[in-house]
């Protein structure tokens, strides 16, 4: 472990050494996710400014759009901020709004608000260079903070108790990495056999109306393209894609036409 320690300290002091060798009068950061060490943000005379994907202080920490979206919130945003010794907590330059879609998934969100981002701060530029941004910027308001915590892919397993609502923000937050899983049951009428089936949901949606269309409120149905999956409070998650365990994403029908008259359960 000491090995490994000295190894990070001296890329940490190379990459130190050859960002003063620069002379730059202002950093950028982005998608970093870690605190910076005073020794960095000493080097530019104008400081570090971030452009963090969430209206801060909401959302501080390695995850804010995933966050954001299990959560299942309407409107997000992208905020400038000086960097300091405290995670995502320096003073706002500037912050922009967007409405969230109902069915969009965090990669798309997360360069949607990036290149909003960056728009943000080509027009803030000016006003960074000639020192107004730090008098203007506005100090956070900490009681108003909150957190979003680094993702566990053990967090990415679904539970069908769960209503509906809560599965779909959550297959949408963690699109991309870790994804979503599930875990069906796999009946065979005919020779009695059932397997167990791990599946990742790729896309969902919630259904509008749901009315028990199995003969059982586990039955797994299929309508209208979907994979219908019955869950807590009555609701149900419709499945549009899936992913089998080594295999490419397809659509729920043909996920369907391939049981050959099997029959899906939740677990």
């Amino acid at each position: 472990m000491k090995g490994i320690q000295a190894f990070f300290y001296s890329m940490q002091e190379t990459f130190l050494a050859n960002l003063r060798a620069l002379q730059p009068e202002l950093c950028i950061t982005a998608a970093y996710g870690n605190i910076l060490p005073t020794k960095f943000l000493n080097i530019p005379p104008l400081g570090t400014v971030n452009i963090h994907p969430s209206l801060l202080p909401l959302y501080r920490g390695a995850a804010p759009v995933q966050r954001a979206l299990q959560d299942g919130v309407k409107e997000t945003g992208v905020s400038l901020a000086f960097t300091v010794r405290a995670l995502d907590a320096g003073p706002v330059i500037a912050r922009e709004k967007l409405e969230v879609d109902d069915q969009i998934k965090a990669p798309d969100l997360l360069a949607l608000l990036f290149s909003e981002g960056s728009k943000l701060l080509l027009h803030k530029l000016p006003s960074i260079f000639d020192g107004s941004a730090k008098v203007n910027a506005e100090p956070q308001d900490d009681s108003k903070a909150t957190l979003a915590p680094k993702i566990n892919p053990e967090e990415s397993w679904l539970f069908f108790n769960e209503e509906a609502i809560v599965l779909h923000n959550k297959v949408r937050a963690f699109a991309g990495w870790p994804g979503t899983r599930a875990k069906v049951l796999v009946v065979d009428n005919k020779s009695s056999n059932q397997n167990i089936l791990e599946l990742k949901i790729i896309t969902t949606r919630v259904a509008p109306d749901y009315k028990i269309l199995g003969n059982d409120v586990n039955d797994i149905t299929f309508v209208k393209g979907a994979l219908v999956f019955p869950c807590g409070g009555s609701t149900a998650l419709e499945v549009l894609e899936v992913q089998l365990p080594g295999k490419k994403v397809i659509t729920a029908a043909a996920f369907w036409n391939g049981l050959r008259g099997q029959m899906l359960k939740t677990l």
